[in-house]
């Protein structure tokens, strides 16, 4: 049986359309730390409203999972740096600062997509963290990205008074 998903510990009211577990069509993103420790892993089956060209899938989906994915991925870095579990206060938030995604082949509908995401070098205010993206055993595109740490009451604030 699977552990908790690291966004229903943490963030049970998120609204994230990819990966908030409130949001009511969202996409419900799970991640889970893998067994081997290092990294943190989700699946996703795309469903048809997701097609790119025929019998693809579309790279903005592919592009959203890595982004949530991969923050939930620093995020859950941050908890066990500081030896916390993800349910505890205050909650650790972070956004993404520097999003990249490198297609490496087609991605094709209806075959589960994995990702495995770990962070790169330290956790910091900003962390880096890299996201490999499998259509069934197939490597079909790669994130490498920054996400930083944020007070999301500040947050709010500076994007109030823009």
């Amino acid at each position: 049986m699977n552990p908790p998903a690291l966004q229903d510990q943490a963030a049970p009211d998120g609204i994230c359309y990819g990966c908030g577990s409130a949001h009511p069509h969202g996409l419900h993103i799970k991640s889970r730390w893998d067994e081997d420790g290092v990294h943190v892993v989700a699946t996703h089956l795309p469903d048809a409203d997701f097609h790119g060209w025929p019998g693809l899938v579309y790279g903005g989906l592919i592009a959203m999972l890595v982004d949530c994915h991969s923050n939930w991925t620093a995020m859950a870095c941050h908890y066990r740096a500081e030896h916390r579990a993800p349910d505890s206060k205050p909650r650790i938030d972070c956004v993404t600062g520097n999003l990249g995604v490198k297609f490496l082949k087609p991605t094709p509908m209806g075959v589960p997509l994995t990702l495995k995401a770990r962070v790169d070098g330290e956790v910091g205010r900003k962390t880096r963290v890299l996201c490999e993206v499998y259509a069934g055993d197939v490597l079909t595109a790669l994130g490498d990205s920054v996400f930083v740490r944020v007070d999301t009451a500040q947050l709010a604030e500076a994007a109030r008074s823009a």
